[in-house]
């Protein structure tokens, strides 16, 4: 079986070319796989398959085998992998994904693509939720980027304990479900900070849906404007919101290829 690692930012996972089948147990290949000690080594498993409206799927997973809806640098690389294979031809690309179709824009130069623009299309901050955790209280702005964050603004990103704090309230009753967790800071209005553990594979050095979710709760309480800088620890993200729409551009880098026996 032939993968390929591909990362967005350092956000990193193992791809592979399912148009015409897939391995048994997937969840199970994708633990066994993002083991950074015994495996592969990644933030999980991502699948490319055949569209169903679109012109390809994604399916992911998660390092710990649990399903993930929508990945913001997975999806970058898909974009990457369909198009540097020659799977297609085209810039214009609609992706099928567990959160709804999304649709992306394909920087090509030197014959291969480096950046990507992705249409994340509607990202929607609620209310915020005060909370109490581990003795100390907390302010979550939840955020639906088409799977669950809860951002919490807080001075410096760097200054939190994201290992300590990150699992307890990614579980914490007060937001509901489950949820990917960004501790965000804007330094100023062109500009989002932050640090985010990931439900499924813990703190990883970028989440595209989570910078995403950090701009839009910024946006929520007017503390950036409509285009701003997502910093991240692995990298840069930019994001802009046009007619109520989120588009994220990063870059997609393919690591190596390899076999499993």
């Amino acid at each position: 079986m032939r993968f390929t690692k591909m990362e967005g930012l350092g956000n990193d996972y193992i791809y592979l070319n399912c148009l015409e089948g897939e391995p048994e147990d997937l969840p199970g290949l994708a633990v066994r796989l993002s083991d950074r000690h015994f495996g592969v080594g990644a933030d999980g498993l991502i699948c490319v398959k055949p569209g169903m409206a679109g012109d390809f799927t994604m399916e992911m997973y998660n390092a710990d085998g649990t399903r993930g809806a929508m990945c913001g640098n997975g999806i970058r690389c898909v974009g990457k992998y369909v198009y540097d294979r020659g799977l297609t031809r085209k810039t214009c690309l609609t992706i099928d994904t567990g959160a709804g179709p999304r649709t992306l824009e394909l920087h090509v130069s030197g014959g291969a693509v480096d950046r990507v623009t992705v249409d994340m299309g509607e990202v929607r901050a609620g209310p915020p939720v005060a909370l109490e955790a581990a003795g100390e209280r907390f302010t979550v702005v939840p955020v639906d980027a088409g799977n669950p964050h809860g951002v919490v603004f807080c001075p410096d990103p760097e200054e939190v304990e994201l290992e300590r704090l990150g699992p307890l309230l990614e579980r914490h009753p007060a937001l509901g479900e489950r949820r990917n967790i960004e501790f965000a800071a804007c330094p100023h209005r062109g500009e989002v900070s932050l640090r985010v553990w990931e439900r499924g594979s813990g703190a990883t050095l970028a989440c595209g849906t989570g910078a995403c979710a950090a701009f839009a709760a910024a946006l929520a309480e007017n503390r950036c404007g409509d285009r701003v800088e997502a910093r991240l620890p692995g990298g840069c993200l930019t994001l802009a919101r046009r007619g109520g729409r989120v588009f994220m551009t990063g870059p997609a880098r393919t690591v190596f290829e390899g076999e499993i026996p």
